[in-house]
């Protein structure tokens, strides 16, 4: 029997590198972050758009839609009020429709007899509604309602575990554990902060620190990178 991998503990980091880290970071991305709209709102259900379009879909093919998307439903409640066919046209185009029929449900869901058709900042209420999972939860309260809360897609996980700890693989779900953990240890002490560093952190690693090329020349973190060449 083949032995089993050892699981690596979850890193430790100083407070005052994950300082220095979110300073640095953050820093860069005010000098550096592109101009797209959705970067523009505090409004949750205008963010949660945003978040569902962008996942598994290049931010080019998301500015058409979501402009679009947001002339017919402008609110949550008139994305409540469509014909779930309706909404699915609207959706035509970006593909993993799934996204569009839990978004259809969850706007019904907030907008039911009783409720007050808000989103709820708290992540894990969030994360009860139809199609919200960990990322998207930590991506609606942090940009919505500057909440400190972590976040971690595929951009993230690879500068996180690229700066702190090489040895893990996102892919590996107990690895991806360990690497939500470092996301949490980084977060600055004020939620306006948190949205600064939670984009910058997607940013770097959709311009900088990308699956194909590490631009480490480019990169703020460059000095306290485990994985800088």
């Amino acid at each position: 029997m083949p032995a089993r991998r050892k699981t690596p503990p979850i890193p430790k980091i100083a407070p005052d590198l994950a300082v220095a880290f979110g300073a640095r970071l953050r820093a860069w991305y005010r000098r550096n972050h592109r101009d797209l709209p959705w970067r523009k709102t505090r409004d949750p259900y205008r963010v949660l758009i945003s978040e569902l379009m962008l996942q598994q879909t290049q931010v080019s093919r998301v500015l058409d839609f979501y402009a679009r998307f947001l002339e017919t439903f402008p609110t949550i409640q008139h994305l409540a009020d469509a014909k779930p066919k309706r909404v699915m046209e609207s959706w035509e185009g970006l593909g993993y429709y799934a996204r569009a029929r839990n978004l259809h449900k969850l706007a019904k869901h907030v907008t039911r007899e009783g409720a007050d058709g808000t989103l709820p900042s708290d992540p894990a209420e969030l994360r009860k509604l139809p199609g919200i999972g960990a990322y998207t939860a930590g991506a609606v309260a942090s940009f919505a309602y500057e909440k400190r809360a972590a976040l971690v897609d595929t951009n993230v996980a690879r500068v996180l575990s690229r700066v702190f700890a090489p040895k893990l693989n996102p892919k590996r779900p107990a690895d991806l554990k360990r690497i939500w953990a470092i996301a949490e240890q980084t977060l600055p002490r004020t939620g306006a902060a948190v949205w600064t560093q939670n984009q910058a952190l997607m940013e770097l690693g959709a311009l900088v620190c990308t699956a194909r090329v590490k631009r480490c020349g480019a990169c703020p973190l460059r000095r306290t990178c485990k994985s800088a060449e």
